[in-house]
């Protein structure tokens, strides 16, 4: 006998699936007017959303307003990108007469697009990663409906946005299965809504051990289906002497407030800073330690993240290779900002010392060359992001550094810190394993709709299918 929640997402499912076809044939005015509905709805009822988000999160009035305006842009940029054809775009080849090569039919590309998506929400983006986050706006700009999974560490509110979107579906004449929302904090859930038949596509932000078994369960269907998963990066950055000596008080400053913004619970917090052995290097150690030491931070959004800092923690500090840094004040509503040196050497050959901590925390490497620089980037292995500090100069040794930053991520700063991530047709959110499951997709950013299409060409199509 099925259990209410799994009763539940068959229900959700199924209306998903009943819209799908309406859905992904619909003309652009119509996803238009859809995103832009629901930009403006969030935005009238984030007084009191923002309120039930705090409650539960403890981000904060500033954070989860900043956090509203940056869902409405991107629902809105969305809109834009539909408006300006990126689902409806099409390659369209006439017929050349004669024998091939030379000669062909007429072949039309279009896109497809793939169904019903289901998409799991983040604990970190109770607004931006959520119900109406961005996974759901570049779903529904592809023409596919949507069964969010709502995360246990913001469920009030998850209802509450949905209530508010279900309005404008009602107001607008669309159906409600255009966007389901399904609860339960079970493996089991997860899993069904993963191996549920009408369901195409998965777009996952989570930690790598919940990723990866969603990820091994839509490859185990008997169809398998697309799998987007962000999974989880360290982050590294590594700053070169000279930029040090320049401005290291400045830079130790600003990296120690990225390390600790959000309580260090974003999932592009650098987590490794790279120096090179050097006299710069060890005041910049110092001065990031100082400027580390006295901050506070909010609790973190669930129990269970608190202890998976806390044991990410005790493993630094039980490490051989691993010294802390700074003496950690007492906790106050969140966890004191942890900071350990780690020996180079150790940090390749060991993974454990590799392992996320999910937190306000970091480790410091100082490697003896360049050599050794790139084997750390190339043990990291994948990562949202890479940032590289004082690489104003051409260099064969800077160019090899880049090389080896771009081959293990998705955005290579060159400036300022990763935590901030900017939606835009050119961001690229997402790396090489185990970043994510789909490197050359991106979460974030108007190309984010591309992974829910999928290309087919129609060979000779009459005109009337082509709209001619």
């Amino acid at each position: 006998m099925k259990s209410p929640e799994i009763i539940l997402i068959d229900q959700a499912v199924a209306a998903a699936a009943n819209a799908a076809t309406l859905w992904a044939e619909s003309n652009a005015d119509l996803r238009v007017q859809l995103l832009n509905g629901l930009a403006d709805a969030l935005e009238r009822h984030q007084v009191e959303l923002i309120a039930i988000a705090d409650e539960e999160t403890g981000l904060g009035v500033a954070r989860l307003t900043g956090e509203v305006a940056r869902t409405a842009f991107q629902l809105r940029g969305f809109a834009d990108a539909v408006e300006a054809g990126m689902p409806y775009a099409v390659v369209d080849d006439q017929a050349i007469v004669g024998s091939p090569p030379a000669g062909r039919p007429r072949l039309t590309r279009v896109q497809q697009a793939l169904g019903p998506v289901a998409m799991f929400s983040a604990s970190n983006f109770p607004f931006a990663f959520s119900v109406l986050g961005g996974d759901t706006a570049s779903a529904l700009a592809a023409g596919c409906p949507v069964v969010v999974k709502a995360h246990s560490g913001h469920p009030r509110l998850s209802r509450a946005v949905h209530e508010v979107a279900l309005g404008v579906l009602a107001a607008q004449g669309l159906p409600a299965g255009l966007l389901g929302l399904v609860e339960g904090a079970s493996r089991a859930a997860g899993v069904h809504l993963v191996q549920h038949p009408h369901i195409a596509a998965v777009a996952f932000t989570g930690s790598y051990q919940g990723g990866t078994a969603l990820w091994k369960v839509a490859n185990q269907r008997p169809r398998p289906i697309p799998f987007f998963g962000e999974l989880g990066s360290i982050n590294p950055l590594l700053a070169l002497p000279e930029i040090l000596e320049r401005d290291g008080e400045n830079l130790a400053k600003t990296l120690a407030a990225s390390i600790t913004l959000g309580c260090g619970q974003f999932c592009t917090s650098p987590g490794v800073i790279v120096l090179f052995e050097h006299p710069a290097s060890e005041r910049f150690i110092e001065q990031f330690a100082a400027a580390l030491q006295p901050l506070s931070t909010h609790r973190m959004l669930t129990p269970s993240m608190r202890r998976g800092f806390d044991d990410g923690v005790t493993r630094l500090e039980q490490a051989s290779a691993a010294t802390p840094l700074l003496q950690p004040h007492a906790d106050t509503d969140g966890p004191a900002p942890r900071l350990f040196a780690v020996d180079a050497q150790a940090f390749i050959e060991d993974a454990h010392l590799r392992e996320e901590v999910f937190g306000p925390a970091a480790v410091v490497l100082k490697v003896k060359s360049v050599a050794q620089a790139i084997d750390v980037l190339n043990a990291i292995g994948g990562s949202l992001t890479a940032t590289l500090w004082g690489f104003e100069q051409a260099s064969e040794d800077n160019l090899a550094l880049i090389r080896a930053a771009r081959q293990i991520s998705g955005r290579v700063l060159f400036s300022g810190v990763p935590t901030g991530v900017a939606v835009t047709a050119a961001q690229q959110h997402g790396g090489p394993w185990p970043a994510s499951t789909q490197p050359q997709s991106t979460s974030v950013g108007y190309a984010a709709l591309e992974r829910f299409l999928r290309p087919v060409a129609l060979q000779d199509a009459p005109a009337w299918l082509l709209g001619e």
